[in-house]
């Protein structure tokens, strides 16, 4: 897990070394062991190194040839490429990041098709007059990666911040992805928010050269084919493969690792199968971390996490979160989103990467499972036809009817419609509404939320349920061993069944929910007038109105709508004003 930028130039232009430099210092927090620049004619790349693999001697960029190489994640398949397709090669580190220059260097933009794993990715080659660059991101979108044309030629970064910051492309908000942002509480497709800053979708590959983007090529995370005729207990053995596979694969580090541990089935799972291969006992053993909150009504897993931890043999932390404790770290929290997802969970995933990072550098988590195995109730309710009660996922603005804001947002929904006529070649109502997801909540969202509160304590996150051999796995299974029961991750609760009883995925759950609305109810006194006083929260809603929000936070809808405010108004004071973020959120909020 690093950070990665650079500039593609046209040809005859020199890079400027200052806009690199600065693009180094704005992802350094993407990589405190190192900071590495090269300069190859019209082409420039930066590399801020976190060390998980090869930790003497894989600092890039990584030269081979006229070839060269920066990346961001982990090529989980490194060793069976060193020894299949690359065997005769000549590597010049342990790094598991090299064989992909290798296989791009043999096969062309096609490469990444031999990756397996989590990367953001930028290559280039210069030679007898000619230059060449390629830029290429995971087919999940685990890994962030972002590029900004200009008539000088192409820049890109791991994070827009770093574009901002090198004075790349100016600070400005689309107003068309703002409406976005404000009715999903995330945002979709290429465009960001940042006028001019695009994202490498995920599992695209971007050919560059003379400056210029000359061709896209994508790879899909799911496998295409009808829907399978299997045997349940087929389905299951193909499954336990599939999860061990995975999970030996994602604990390949140099360093400790550890995982985040709720009491839920996705993370249980994770962690059944690392205490399967031996991870979680004697020295040095597993660390897990959960997080509660002290908010009245709240749902708690602590108990039921500690006693899984218990029975696999791993070290088992608690992090208590306060709301003194949300209101003293919100607002870096935020300015840590750069590419803004508003989601709850921003809030105990910083917290939690702050406690970790005292002993790890590398987090596994159950990320993906709901997308994958079907876990959502919005996906239940998406595969009954409208006259049995179904109904299409996010069909309302989270300000629809509550009467805040001036105007309507116009087109918030554009990004989602776009998704859903995608899907349709899917062969279920159910694969459809998994890979809308899949195509947009999940690399825009959660993924974006791990990677961000993550990097901002310098720790790597891993998703061993996001991985070819599980999506080979499970993608094209029967409805009803995802959704059974009126209960969705069917298959995987019966795998969890019996790997590790005490689990109890078939009991019922509380979920994981963040009292934001509740913290927001006890303070809204304060917090309203301070955000409806802010010129950015005049521009969009009625002022008087917003306090009234504030003061009568009680439902879901109007905690989703305060926190919407709440988060924007702090987002754009640090991302948009380069306001500081130091201090408690009153503290911030209150400084003209």
């Amino acid at each position: 897990m690093c950070g990665i930028a650079g500039l593609c130039c046209a040809r005859g232009a020199a890079c400027d070394a200052t806009t690199l430099e600065r693009m180094a210092l704005s992802l350094a927090h993407r990589g405190p062991d190192g900071t590495r620049t090269r300069l190859m004619g019209s082409t420039g790349f930066v590399h801020t190194r976190l060390a998980i693999v090869d930790l003497a001697g894989g600092a890039q960029p990584i030269t081979v040839g006229t070839g060269t190489i920066v990346a961001n994640g982990e090529i989980y398949n490194d060793p069976s490429l060193r020894a299949g397709p690359l065997q005769g090669e000549t590597f010049s580190t342990h790094s598991d990041c090299e064989p992909a220059l290798h296989m791009w260097m043999r096969e062309g933009p096609g490469f990444a098709s031999s990756l397996r794993g989590m990367y953001a990715i930028a290559l280039g080659e210069g030679g007898q007059g000619h230059q060449e660059e390629v830029l290429s991101r995971d087919p999940f979108g685990i890994k962030p990666l972002y590029y900004a044309e200009r008539p000088q030629g192409v820049a890109f970064a791991s994070e827009p911040r770093a574009l901002l910051d090198s004075g790349v492309v100016p600070r400005a908000v689309d107003p068309g992805v703002r409406a976005e942002l404000l009715g999903l509480q995330f945002t979709t497709g290429r465009e960001t928010i940042f006028p001019g800053i695009r994202r490498v979708l995920p599992g695209e590959t971007i050919q560059i050269a003379d400056g210029r983007v000359l061709h896209r090529h994508r790879l899909s995370p799911m496998p295409e084919g009808p829907i399978e005729t299997i045997t349940e207990d087929a389905a299951l053995a193909r499954l336990d493969r599939a999860l061990e596979d995975s999970v030996q694969a994602h604990e390949r580090a140099d360093v400790p690792f550890g995982l985040f541990l709720s009491g839920g089935v996705d993370s249980a799972s994770v962690l059944a199968v690392m205490a399967r291969l031996g991870r979680t006992r004697g020295a040095g053993s597993l660390k897990a971390w959960t997080a509660s909150f002290d908010a009245r009504g709240a749902a708690d897993e602590t108990a039921q996490a500690a006693h899984l931890a218990s029975v696999a043999g791993a070290e088992h932390r608690v992090l208590r979160i306060t709301r003194d404790m949300v209101w003293a770290h919100l607002p870096a929290i935020v300015a840590c989103m750069d590419d803004p997802a508003a989601d709850y969970a921003i809030i105990p995933t910083w917290l939690l990467a702050r406690e970790a990072r005292r002993e790890v550098k590398v987090i596994l988590s159950g990320e993906g499972g709901d997308e994958l195995f079907a876990g959502y109730g919005r996906y239940r309710r998406a595969m009954k036809p409208w006259w049995r009660g179904g109904r299409r996922m996010r069909r309302r603005a989270i300000f629809d009817g509550l009467g805040i804001l001036r105007d309507d947002l116009p087109g918030w929904r554009r990004g989602i419609d776009a998704a859903e006529l995608d899907a349709r070649h899917w062969s279920s109502r159910l694969q459809q509404a998994q890979a809308v997801d899949i195509a947009e909540w999940l690399p825009n969202d959660l993924l974006l939320k791990l990677d961000r509160c993550l990097m901002a304590h310098a720790v790597e996150g891993r998703t061993p349920l996001l991985d070819p051999v599980v999506a080979q796995a499970v993608w094209r299974l029967p409805d009803s061993m995802k959704v059974r029961d009126g209960r969705g991750k069917w298959l995987l609760r019966r795998w969890l069944a019996g790997a590790m009883p005490d689990a109890r995925p078939f009991a019922p759950k509380q979920g994981f929910t963040v009292p934001i609305g509740a913290w927001i109810a006890e303070d809204g006194g304060r917090l309203g007038p301070l955000v409806a006083r802010q010129p950015v929260i005049r521009e969009l809603a009625h002022p008087e109105r917003v306090e009234a929000l504030f003061h009568a936070c009680a439902g879901h809808r109007t905690a989703a709508a305060a926190w919407s405010l709440l988060f924007y108004a702090l987002w754009h004071r640090a991302l948009i004003e380069e306001r500081p973020v130091t201090g408690n959120v009153f503290d911030v909020l209150g400084d003209r």
